[in-house]
């Protein structure tokens, strides 16, 4: 779960990172009061879950009330790279005078969290050279001690005056990482006043999905009008999808084979438009939930089943297809591939039903073959 700039701060907040003085406004009567009660200059930030704000335009600088009013009434309802702005956080603006960059993220590599720190704050951390970047792995039955933030704020080249605060800051994003079961914390840029006080202008929290049970807190803040529709749509119908950028849908049974799919459907020249796992045991009413949340996205011209049958059995699944059929309105033909548990008769119950959108396939390569050619001439349904 990715949280917006202003939830991020507000849980900062809590284990006492030093952020900025805000309020969050939807319309632009609410920012120009906002701006009013924490007085000029502000800056008026647009609220979405994406980097690259400031070069779109949403980020902007106030001086007065109208001033204030005017960006609010230009940044809302912005798109940037494809997501569209629904709030504003209006912020007392910062006297900066260093940039730095932070950052705490789970490394699945090593199994443990990874602390990163670099002087080249302010940019896009893809665009800093490797080696101004300083990284510690942090053992979590240890935790982060005092002279972890030191080290980093030598190899970093940190200014020598902030060492301490700065290392002092790291332990409490640590701090915060691990309260709030996140998968990342991230501060760009963590500034330096002119006064010499280190605090965090950005905020950037992802909390593992998983651990939201022993958050309640932290998922009240869960937003459906930020989250991609059929994602969603998923959620609520408890099947695991992700979106992709191509035109044919994919459903599987099993994480794997799911995966294998999608390089199958590449290999044979194909762009898969999602990544859609029915689980291991999967029934007729689930197939019909992943069918809907699949065809729900306008950009699929076609969809392959791919099913193994362990758990599983070929026959509910077959019956869970023609089920959707009576459903949903299918306009794309719909490639399935059965194998294992009862695959001759789920075979069978679809070849009877003689449904013109389905097209049966033998093995997986044959099933990707098929299902790229229907995507790229358009097949009739």
């Amino acid at each position: 779960m990715d949280l917006l700039e202003y939830q991020g701060k507000q849980l900062f907040a809590r284990r006492g990172v030093p952020v900025p003085e805000g309020r969050l406004a939807t319309s632009p009567d609410e920012a120009r009061k906002a701006a009013e009660e924490l007085g000029f200059p502000v800056v008026v930030k647009a609220q979405v879950q994406i980097g690259g704000r400031g070069k779109a335009g949403g980020i902007k600088l106030a001086n007065d009330a109208g001033e204030a009013e005017a960006h609010a009434e230009a940044i809302l309802g912005m798109d940037i790279r494809g997501l569209t702005v629904h709030e504003v956080w209006v912020e007392r603006a910062s006297d900066i005078a260093a940039e730095y960059y932070a950052a705490v993220v789970f490394d699945r590599s090593a199994k443990k969290p990874l602390v990163m720190l670099s002087a080249a704050g302010g940019m896009e951390i893809e665009e800093v050279a490797e080696e101004k970047i300083a990284r510690l792995h942090v053992d979590p039955l240890v935790g982060f001690l005092p002279f972890h933030g030191r080290r980093l704020a030598f190899e970093a080249a940190i200014d020598a005056d902030v060492v301490r605060p700065v290392g002092a800051m790291l332990a409490k994003l640590y701090d915060a990482f691990i309260g709030f079961d996140a998968m990342l914390v991230e501060v760009n840029p963590l500034i330096v006043t002119g006064d010499r006080e280190v605090t965090a202008l950005d905020a950037k929290v992802t909390v593992d999905d998983n651990a939201l049970g022993r958050q309640p807190e932290i998922a009240e803040m869960r937003n459906p009008s930020t989250e991609d529709p059929q994602e969603q749509m998923a959620k609520e119908r408890g099947v695991t999808y992700v979106k992709l950028d191509g035109e044919i849908g994919i459903l599987g049974n099993g994480a794997g084979l799911v995966m294998s799919t999608l390089d199958v459907v590449a290999q044979a020249g194909g762009r898969p438009a999602n990544f859609l796992d029915v689980g291991g045991g999967a029934k007729a009413e689930e197939i019909v939930a992943a069918l809907e949340v699949l065809l729900s996205d306008e950009k699929v011209k076609a969809v392959l089943f791919n099913i193994f049958g362990g758990i599983t059995r070929c026959d509910e699944v077959a019956n869970g297809i023609l089920q959707a059929l009576d459903q949903i309105d299918v306009s794309v033909p719909i490639v399935v591939r059965l194998d294992g548990t009862n695959d001759e008769e789920g075979r069978r119950i679809l070849a009877e039903a003689d449904a013109a959108q389905l097209h049966p396939a033998k093995t997986m390569l044959e099933a990707a073959d098929l299902v790229v050619k229907l995507s790229k001439e358009g097949a009739p349904a």
